[in-house]
């Protein structure tokens, strides 16, 4: 899912909160220094730095316009003009000011250590998402940081390759591309399931990875929620009730999914000790620029 740079915006914001608040609550005594080694970045063409220019898929960001605003005015492979929100995000915490793609071969071991990003453009949860895109479902993305793992202790020596781990930052944003580009498009999912208990199925994944991501190690986890993807122009496109307007069904189950997902990392802050998982909000600030894009500019 492309973003709009207001709805960029806002979700920069709200990341940064629930980021500022992960650290604060975690109780580390890196976290409480500030000393932040790394952020590690699941997810779709929000955070995908690149990843999908090395896999055969048509889903790409590697041509113009994309990148007009980057660093020489590279299409680095990012869905967007410039900058991610996590590359922000790493600037912000004082790393590098952009996140490399782990499959960029041009990439260290040594760069990698303090930031990476395994998003694929076009993915979703639903490993029926990436297969209808070809790109990278989750269940790889995982399978990638377990590899990327065992590079750490390589290269830093366990020891520090653990407290790499233990104290990175960790960002999920996907799911848009579930409904988007899976549930609303193909019929299988749509057999077997009504939109909310798609949502709650979708839930369940979302659960599942940070549950697998907290196994290897990871304990400091930032979720993003969706936005009000029921007016993005693809689907006011598509809107064929009230062409050019919100398909406010679509928005409906966002936020019927966020609720969802909202109480899985809240039941997940009970079970998973040393853990912070929290919820990046984004849904009401993009629906408050959406609603009146004037007041902000």
């Amino acid at each position: 899912m492309k973003m709009f740079p207001s709805q960029r915006v806002s979700h920069l914001l709200l990341l940064l909160l629930a980021v500022h608040y992960a650290l604060l609550s975690s109780g580390t005594a890196a976290a409480a220094a500030g000393k932040v080694p790394a952020i590690i970045v699941f997810g779709d063409s929000t955070v995908d730095a690149g990843n999908n220019n090395y896999i055969p898929t048509i889903i790409k960001g590697d041509f113009p316009p994309y990148g007009c605003d980057f660093d020489g005015g590279v299409a680095t492979g990012r869905f967007s003009n410039g900058r991610l929100v996590t590359d922000f995000v790493s600037e912000a915490l004082g790393l590098p000011s952009s996140v490399p793609a782990y499959l960029d071969p041009s990439c260290t071991v040594d760069q990698l250590a303090m930031g990476v990003s395994f998003a694929s453009g076009g993915t979703g949860l639903d490993d029926l998402t990436a297969e209808s895109a070809s790109v990278i479902p989750m269940s790889q993305q995982l399978e990638y940081f377990k590899e990327y793992k065992e590079k750490l202790k390589i290269a830093k020596g366990e020891s520090m390759a653990n407290e790499i781990i233990a104290e990175a930052l960790y960002v999920f944003s996907i799911g848009t591309n579930d409904f988007i580009l899976n549930y609303f498009v193909l019929p299988l999912r749509r057999a077997q399931y009504t939109p909310p208990e798609y949502a709650t199925y979708l839930a369940g994944l979302a659960g599942d990875a940070v549950r697998a991501i907290y196994d290897l190690g990871a304990r400091k986890i930032a979720f993003t929620g969706l936005g009000p993807f029921g007016c993005v122009p693809s689907a006011r496109t598509l809107n064929h009730d009230e062409p050019g307007e919100c398909n406010e069904e679509h928005n409906e189950v966002a936020m019927r999914f966020n609720a969802e997902l909202q109480a899985a990392l809240r039941k997940l802050n009970g079970e998973l000790a040393g853990a912070q998982v929290v919820y990046a909000e984004t849904y009401s600030i993009a629906s408050a620029i959406v609603a009146n894009p004037a007041a902000y500019g």
